[in-house]
């Protein structure tokens, strides 16, 4: 079972943004790695509270952790809510302006070399509503910037390895000393030293890659997916940027989708509407049969729960909405036509709704609430 966020931070869960901050700070300071070389547990301790500071410093997360609890981030495919994703180097990307000059190491602003990170790279991914209601893996080809084979480094000469510049500029106050980010080596500390003909500028190849994307259940049109180091390199001993995923959902030849809910118009004839009928609609893993009763009037809605899309925060299926619309022929024959001049004033087709009946505007607004 997953420790709480709060217990980790030793906080209470009215902790103001200051108090997860200090809180976060002085956790991270104890478990630091330079602080513990070699300690498994504090690498754990370490990476644990940068899981419960990344969710408890963002308002809409802790929202949500504080209604859910850990179940609001699970079943997010790899994509983020648990830290199995994350490296030393993701923390101090992510939350370098905690730690300030205290420490390096891992790019987080301290006094020596740091890591660069490569760019991102973006794509986009169709998927059919199936799969977005089933969860779905799929693999696809990227074309990234990797490091050349044979190519090499050197100790920048401008910083002397340390990735940082010392200026001394006089002040009214009197000699003052800053460090900055060498112009040279970018603050990696390196710089190319031997590449092989074909790498570019910066020791960099580009070569095609078969990346696999578990994408889980309930994505929706327009929502970015994170696959970590799958994006381009950066010369020398950098992290590799991320792969960004794009989700776009195909239209449904026969469904159409609304948040969770899934809607089918189902249509049928007036003499199928009088006797009632039995159905087979489409729905999203194949074909469901129903029941209409004798006398269905037209605009009914038939909700079928838990047949729709699921959710991809885990808090269950939507529902299968079917609009019943009854056809009214266009043409028929003489005998046809006959029969309902006959029927005209017959009592039996005089409409006479029920006061159980919902109105059309009735039915929308239980539809939407």
């Amino acid at each position: 079972m997953k420790k709480d966020f709060y217990e980790i931070l030793g906080i209470s869960k009215n902790a103001d943004a200051a108090e997860i901050k200090k809180a976060y700070r002085k956790s991270a300071l104890k478990y630091h790695p330079d602080k513990n070389p070699g300690d498994k547990e504090a690498e754990e301790n370490f990476k644990l509270a940068a899981e419960a500071y990344e969710v408890l410093s963002d308002p809409n997360k802790k929202a949500k952790y504080d209604q859910y609890g850990h179940q609001a981030f699970d079943g997010s495919g790899g994509f983020g809510g648990g830290h199995g994703g994350m490296n030393m180097d993701d923390i101090f990307s992510q939350f370098g302006d905690i730690f300030g000059g205290g420490f390096g190491g891992f790019g987080g602003g301290g006094g020596g070399p740091r890591r660069a990170k490569g760019s991102n790279l973006r794509i986009k991914v169709k998927l059919t509503l199936e799969e977005i209601a089933n969860g779905v893996e799929k693999k696809v080809k990227v074309k990234r910037k990797v490091q050349a084979k044979g190519v090499t480094y050197k100790t920048c000469s401008t910083c002397n390895g340390q990735g940082q510049v010392m200026r001394v500029t006089n002040t009214i106050l009197g000699r003052m000393q800053s460090a900055s980010t060498c112009p040279t080596c970018g603050g990696s500390g390196q710089i190319l030293d031997k590449r092989p003909a074909e790498a570019d500028a910066q020791g960099m190849v580009q070569e095609d890659e078969t990346v696999s994307i578990k994408i889980p259940a309930g994505v929706v049109d327009g929502m970015q997916l994170k696959v970590s180091n799958k994006g381009n390199d950066a010369p020398g001993n950098s992290i590799p940027g991320d792969l960004i995923v794009a989700i776009e959902e195909l239209e449904h030849e026969f469904l159409k989708r609304e948040g969770e809910n899934v809607h089918f118009d189902l249509y049928i004839s007036f003499p199928e509407a009088v006797l009632g009928v039995s159905k087979d609609i489409e729905a999203i893993n194949g074909k469901v049969r129903i029941k209409l009763e004798e006398g269905i009037q037209s605009g009914k809605i038939l909700r079928l729960k838990g047949k729709g899309i699921p959710s991809i925060n885990g808090y269950g299926n939507g529902d299968l909405l079917v609009h019943v619309n009854v056809w009214t022929p266009k043409t028929l024959n003489k005998e046809q036509k006959q029969f309902f001049e006959n029927a005209l004033n017959d009592e039996h087709f005089v409409p006479s709704p029920e006061k159980s009946e919902k109105s059309f505007f009735e039915k929308v607004k239980d539809m939407f609430s």
